[in-house]
């Protein structure tokens, strides 16, 4: 079974490996015109490159892994120009080459080779504008692998956990051709993956589902039916007391507002049952009873408080919960008992006995069995209205009419709405406590044997309508046809039957072993029934024994030929469910020989490899995962000659929902694309302003925010001593990562402004997060989180200040300005500044052991290096304003050291400021465009999906004036991409090619 799915999916993937070889072998840049450029290169920038670089960056060991060896001409810079952006940003900034170099040069002779390179780019920029550039077919990331298989199969498996951690491109990001590539061994776990995917597939009579487990073993089946009818069990409105505050909202209607409002509206209103409400309020409101306990409910209802204004007094609720405890005191007096069925030889825990117990026990739900006239009601005030309605009378015929009332009484309110778990049921009650055994959900109530009992009936008769009716019947026939418990059922039937009571020892039923595969057949429980009635008979048993004999062969037999039947009649829907699976996983029409490929490679299994039915169906599912279909991204254009041609619709569908979504595209964006629409800008626009708006565009802030920040990762984050730092739990941390999710995905779904990320005054938090803040902690658990505004006051807001970025930019035992400096700098602001020396002296990892001088000074003595100085100038004044905050985030006003903190800062270029708001304002007056170009770079990047190019400069223009004139809106942003050639064309190379595609065909 393995081995065959291995073989196929190793071809296909191979398939798919050797087309992107052969896509990347054509993916040269052509060189630009020769003339001023080349010329200007050969005069000037070449002899520079030889006297003042390649001594330090030539081919032998290069400083920084930087080659300038191999540019000899204009076309091998322009090949290659993301390397020569580095060489321009060193150059323009002064600090290359470095102060200890024996040779610099002058400032015009800098001043040329940095024009060159900014005339270079501006020639590439003009010749190719919204050229798509190279994007190649490429595997999905681990994360869209992940999101894509939840949106897939409606569950959170996550089957990549195991994967190695996916590369990141230039940009930053691993959703790009550039870093996702496949090999052998990544393969091997693809399949692995896949595997653990089809371990949830569900069968079910009318098709396929997935489970949030593995389904796979018959106890985790069981759990999976039980849990969907336990949830629906628990969905539904069984309190009394809401429906006595539903009747007295319906009496009082017209005062309350609503004077024509239906019985119906007012059961949607307040979320109780219309069809159970109905015969409620008929109860309540009927010819007024003079005894018996419907009248002392009418009493009691008459008795509740008129409506206050337009408003339901406090005391409606108390008094409805009076009536509610009168209902259920009263009701669980009046159950009958059913006593065990006694049969000679039958063991009192045998299924034929206990099952027609259970069926005694839920016949009686809604059944008055008397006992009335010798109970006291309790709970009623004395000498109420419903008190005296509860006395018995003395003389008799008035007993018998007030007894009469229990009948109605008893059917309308049952002992029990439904029976969600059982014990062994053939137990006395004290034995049943004295054993400790506790109830099992859904049980038939056995002893050593695997059995499941249905009994709802008044939920079903009463409060359930048509639709909630077919639904639970649905779900119990699923649990029969998932489970095979009726088969298990009854092979634990035989086996009690001879291990444990003994009955089937004689040698007449030799022929009855659990373990026989044919021990279900009709044939044989005919046979085992007929021959277990007549050893009953010898033995003496009454008539009733005998009748729950026959009438267990006689479910149990029924049960498993349905079960039988409707397998086989499922077998075709299920592989019908696999062509449409299918087609969701290829996110694009199946053509007419996929669809039929499918249903033969499960017919293969099938006769060539001896598969069971259920193993057939999982070994395709999994083949369909391993197709590159699924596992690959593919940006196919429309027919055409040109080299540049726009996307498919389909395509361009999945292009949008990787972006917005990191995962497939839903129904609405397939359904746009197969009428053609997608490529109408206002439908594009639309579409993307839908898909912000949705829960999945989460994606959007965690994969895209959390590379582009850092924090992507920091659930694995284990550098804080927890020892030191006890408040550090796992929750917190899990907190830490949660708030920047939460703050991004607020604005991207409000369309708020990103210049929030700089400036704003709020934040998210939940309990932990917020104690670890000094805020007032939400109401909840730790997953409830609220919107905190005016944050400044506790030294919040923003992304600046969040507990993740300080934290993960801490060695530990102390802060540490360099790297939250170089966070600010690098990440947020896109400052490119080079890694440091390996040779760079760490300082000590824990505040307390500095010694005499601060951290500040510390710093400062290590700037008067001037080849160190070229860089932390750059950064360590804007760490600095963080020192408020110790290594995991919180306030402080003294360091470890027991040194009051400074967080005074003279930044880069001129002011100075203090703490967060010094900061703030230093942005705002300095840098707040550095931060609005760097995120428009990386949004631009990562919806791209590759490293830019000097033909996305227009676009990044564009992006940058419509962001601006929009409020700095980040719908605006999203619309300027999508909307944008380079997204909504590909770049088609002829070599890779065996055929152009058809617009909007597979």
């Amino acid at each position: 079974m393995v081995k065959s799915v291995m073989a196929r999916s190793f071809s296909l993937a191979t398939v798919v490996i050797c087309i992107c070889q052969c896509l990347a072998a054509g993916s040269a840049v052509a060189a630009s015109d020769q003339g001023d450029l080349d010329g200007r290169f050969r005069a000037t920038v070449q002899p520079f490159l030889q006297t003042y670089c390649v001594s330090c960056h030539g081919s032998e060991k290069p400083k920084g892994d930087l080659d300038l060896s191999p540019f000899t001409s204009l076309g091998a810079v322009t090949k290659d120009f993301p390397r020569w952006e580095l060489v321009h940003e060193r150059l323009a900034a002064g600090d290359m080459p470095p102060a200890k170099a024996k040779q610099h040069p002058d400032a015009q002779l800098r001043r040329e080779v940095v024009d060159w390179v900014e005339a270079v780019r501006r020639e590439e920029a003009r010749r190719n504008a919204g050229d798509p550039g190279p994007v190649f077919a490429r595997r999905l990331s681990n994360a869209e692998y992940d999101y894509t298989i939840r949106d897939l199969t409606g569950v959170d498996i996550r089957p990549t956990a195991e994967f190695p951690v996916d590369p990141a491109n230039e940009a930053g990001f691993d959703n790009s051709s550039e870093s996702l590539a496949m090999s052998p061994a990544l393969l091997k776990k693809y399949i692995d993956a896949a595997r653990r995917v089809s371990e949830h597939l569900v069968l079910k009579p009318d098709g396929l589902s997935f489970a949030p487990y593995p389904v796979v073993a018959e106890t985790d089946r069981d759990k999976y039916c039980v849990r969907q009818i336990i949830d629906f069990y628990q969905r539904q409105p069984t309190d009394y007391a809401d429906y006595f505050v539903a009747a007295w909202r319906y009496e009082h209607r017209a005062a309350l507002g609503k004077p024509s409002a239906a019985l119906a509206d007012v059961a949607g209103e307040t979320k109780v049952s219309a069809k159970y409400l109905t015969t409620v309020w008929s109860v309540l409101n009927e010819g007024p009873q003079e005894v018996g306990p419907v009248a002392a409910l009418q009493a009691m209802f008459r008795e509740l408080p008129a409506p206050d204004g337009a408003r339901q007094p406090e005391g409606v609720r108390t008094g409805c919960e009076q009536m509610r405890d009168f209902v259920v005191g009263l009701r669980g007096k009046l159950t009958p008992e059913v006593k065990n069925l006694p049969a000679p030889g039958i063991n009192a825990g045998s299924q034929t006995l206990v099952l027609w117990k259970d069926r005694q026990m839920a016949a009686n739900r809604r059944r008055y069995a008397g006992g009335a006239l010798t109970l006291q009601a309790s709970g009623l005030a004395p000498g109420s209205a419903a008190a005296r309605a509860m006395t018995v009378p003395e003389d008799k015929d008035a007993a018998q009419q007030y007894e009469a009332t229990f009948h109605q009484f008893c059917s309308v309110f049952p002992d029990a709405f439904l029976v969600s778990e059982r014990a062994r049921v053939f137990l006395d009650a004290a034995s049943e406590k004295k054993s400790g055994l506790t109830g099992r959900l859904l049980s038939a109530g056995f002893h050593n044997q695997m059995g499941y009992f249905r009994d709802d009936g008044p939920l079903y008769e009463l409060v359930l309508d048509d639709n909630g009716q077919r639904e639970l019947d649905r779900l119990w026939h699923e649990f029969d046809f998932i489970t095979g418990s009726p088969v298990r059922q009854h092979s634990g039937f035989i086996w009690y039957e001879r291990a444990e009571s003994g009955f089937l020892r004689d040698t007449d039923f030799d022929f009855a072993r659990a373990e026989d595969k044919d021990a279900a057949s009709e044939a044989k429980i005919q046979r085992l029934a007929e021959v277990y009635l007549a050893k009953a008979k010898r033995l003496g048993a009454n008539e009733t024994a005998l009748e729950a004999v026959a009438d267990y062969f006689h479910r149990i037999s029924a049960s498993i030929r349905w079960v039988e039947q409707a397998q086989a009649a499922a077998e075709p829907r299920h592989v019908e469910a696999l062509q449409a699976l299918a087609e969701r996983a290829y996110r694009r029409p199946l053509r007419e020989a996929e669809r039929a490929d499918v249903a033969a490679f499960y017919r293969s299994l099938r006769k060539e490899d001896g598969l069971t039915h259920e193993e057939a169906v999982r070994d395709t599912l999994v083949r369909i995962l391993m197709s590159p279909h699924f596992s690959y991204r593919v940006n196919q254009a429309i027919a055409g000659d040109e080299a540049v041609r726009p996307l498919s619709d389909y395509s361009l569908a999945n292009r949008l929902s990787y972006f917005l979504w990191s995962s497939m595209p839903d129904q609405e964006l397939l359904g746009l694309a197969a009428r053609g629409e997608l490529h109408r800008p206002d439908v594009l626009i639309a579409q993307a302003r839908r898909m912000l708006r949705d829960d999945r565009a989460r994606a959007l802030s965690t994969e895209f925010a959390g590379n582009w920040l850092e924090f992507r990762r920091f659930e694995e984050h284990n550098s804080v001593d927890r020892e030191r730092f006890k408040s550090f739990t796992n929750e917190l941390r899990r907190a830490m990562f949660e708030e920047p999710v939460r703050f991004i995905t607020d604005i991207v779904r409000s369309d708020g402004s990103v210049l929030d990320c700089l400036y704003a005054d709020y934040t998210f938090v939940n309990p932990v997060l917020a104690r670890h803040y000094g805020m007032p902690e939400p109401a909840g658990g730790p997953d409830q989180w609220t919107r905190v505004a005016g944050a400044a006051r506790y030294g919040r807001g923003g992304l600046l200040p969040m507990a993740v970025f300080l934290t993960k930019n801490s060695p530990g035992l102390r802060t540490s300005p360099v790297k939250r400096g170089y966070w600010v700098t690098r990440r947020v602001l896109g400052e490119r500044i080079p890694p440091p020396p390996a040779d760079v002296p760490q300082l000590p990892g824990d505040e307390t052991k500095l010694g005499e001088l601060t951290l500040r000074e510390t710093l400062a003595r290590h700037r008067e290096n001037k080849s160190c100085a070229v860089c932390h100038d750059r950064f360590d004044s804007v760490g600095l304003v963080f020192e408020g905050y110790g290594p995991v985030g919180e306030l402080r006003a003294k360091d470890f050291g027991g040194r009051p903190v400074d967080t005074h800062a003279v930044f880069p270029g001129g002011g100075e400021g203090a703490g967060l708001a010094g900061l703030r304002d230093y942005i705002r007056g300095h840098r707040e465009q550095d931060f609005v170009d760097n995120l428009c770079r990386k949004l631009l990047a990562y919806g791209l999906g590759r490293t830019l190019l000097p033909s996305d400069d227009d676009t990044l223009q564009q992006m940058r004036t419509k962001l601006a004139a929009d409020g700095y809106r980040f719908g605006t942003l999203v619309e300027s991409i999508v909307t944008s050639p380079q997204f909504l064309k590909t770049r088609v190379d002829a070599a890779a090619i065996t055929g152009p595609a058809k617009e909007n065909k597979p």
